[in-house]
């Protein structure tokens, strides 16, 4: 086509067509939902184990992200959709159950240490260095929030290891951010030779993100004198807010875990009623969990798989059994029986968001330090991605507080 004819035809497309980032997230968005509702109908699974299975063969085909854990677009995606789960699990945290209950708190304590020393002492047996070990094992601690609340509200589960999964699932998140950071100071010492940051960064997180998340609370308590909450405005609102609270969050340097999940503890226990939102705050809050996802089921490569597959899977074993001895052997004391004792244990083996989060953070600070465990903690968010949301399901149902058939 000559200069002028072209020039005549402005108005057509380039050829062939560049698509953009709309229509991949878009067509994303699109194929997981009717996987997810194919995987839901079909064979009584969660929908996001659907999801999972798309992001797994984004990465298969070599689609996922290489040189970095998170791009910036995907990290705002998924620090939006953790902080409104987040949100939502810490408003169902009753500090007054705890009180009532120690055994609970016993509960949570032993199993997270637990979680930690078993992992620490299998992965230096099994040859891997001090430092890797230690973070590795800080990271296991965490369970998984979007697992527990995606399955908890889409099967309707209610009982006693409900409640008890998404209680030990946010003291386990924030006792796993904290390690970490006591972890990323200890490795700043190491490097600048700066012991006192060790200390004071993760007592500067904990106050900041206390902070913000009281501001937080504050405010949507104040909003909700005036407004209902359930409805679609309110809740783009709410929407609007934790984003603003995220963005502070970020601006401060603090935790983009900590602040959702604190602020929803705060207002859940600042007032004797119960608070109800929408599912992960209506329709936009869908989409963004379902691309959380993805995105979580899309960060391995082959290349990890082959260097930490071993290690991994030994996490994955260490860690539930550490977990469900604890759970098991404190189920009479702390008011359940022996078959909840179990199915609690396995409901708190999912490990996903929150662990990609803090890598994504220790990335940031230490790229050559978090390479190393890359090839570990990709390989278990991997297997967990897709299995840990059937285990849910699966000890959910298996004490009977799984009311979709």
């Amino acid at each position: 086509m000559t200069g002028d004819s072209r020039s005549e035809l402005f108005f057509l497309p380039s050829w062939p067509p560049v698509p953009d980032a709309v229509l991949w997230v878009s067509l994303t968005i699109v194929v997981a939902g009717l996987i997810g509702e194919f995987v839901f109908r079909s064979f009584r699974l969660p929908r996001v184990v659907g999801y999972a299975v798309v992001g797994t063969v984004v990465s298969a085909f070599g689609l996922g992200p290489s040189d970095t854990i998170l791009k910036p677009s995907f990290r705002l995606i998924v620090d939006l959709a953790l902080a409104l789960l987040l949100f939502e699990l810490g408003s169902r945290i009753s500090l007054r159950w705890l009180r009532t209950n120690p055994w609970l708190l016993a509960t949570s304590l032993l199993e997270s240490a637990l979680t930690f020393v078993a992992v620490y002492f299998t992965l230096t047996f099994l040859g891997a260095e001090a430092r890797v070990a230690t973070a590795v094992a800080a990271i296991a601690v965490a369970a998984s929030p979007a697992v527990a609340m995606r399955v908890a509200s889409e099967f309707e589960a209610s009982g006693q290891v409900t409640e008890r999964m998404i209680l030990l699932t946010g003291l386990n998140t924030f006792y796993a951010v904290l390690a970490t950071r006591f972890v990323f100071g200890w490795l700043h010492a190491q490097h600048a030779g700066i012991w006192l940051g060790a200390i004071a960064h993760p007592l500067y997180l904990f106050a900041g993100s206390a902070v913000v998340a009281a501001l937080l609370a504050y405010s949507v308590s104040l909003i909700a004198r005036r407004l209902d909450l359930r409805n679609e405005n309110s809740a783009l609102l709410l929407l609007g807010m934790i984003l603003l609270a995220l963005s502070l969050t970020k601006m401060a340097n603090l935790s983009t875990l900590l602040v959702p999940l604190l602020a929803g503890v705060l207002l859940r226990n600042s007032s004797e009623r119960p608070w109800i939102w929408p599912r992960h705050f209506g329709t936009a809050g869908g989409a963004l969990v379902l691309m959380l996802f993805v995105i979580t089921g899309s960060v391995w490569s082959f290349d990890a798989l082959m260097a930490g597959a071993g290690l991994g899977l030994a996490v994955i074993a260490v860690r539930l059994l550490a977990k469900m001895l604890v759970t098991v052997a404190l189920a009479r004391p702390s008011g359940i029986s022996f078959r909840q004792g179990v199915a609690l244990g396995v409901a708190l083996s999912p490990i996903s968001g929150v662990a990609l989060v803090i890598m994504a953070d220790l990335q940031g600070l230490y790229p050559e330090f978090a390479a190393e465990l890359t090839g570990i903690v990709f390989s278990a968010i991997a297997v967990l991605e897709l299995i840990g949301p059937i285990a849910v399901q699966a000890a959910l149902r298996y004490v009977d507080e799984d009311n979709i058939r």
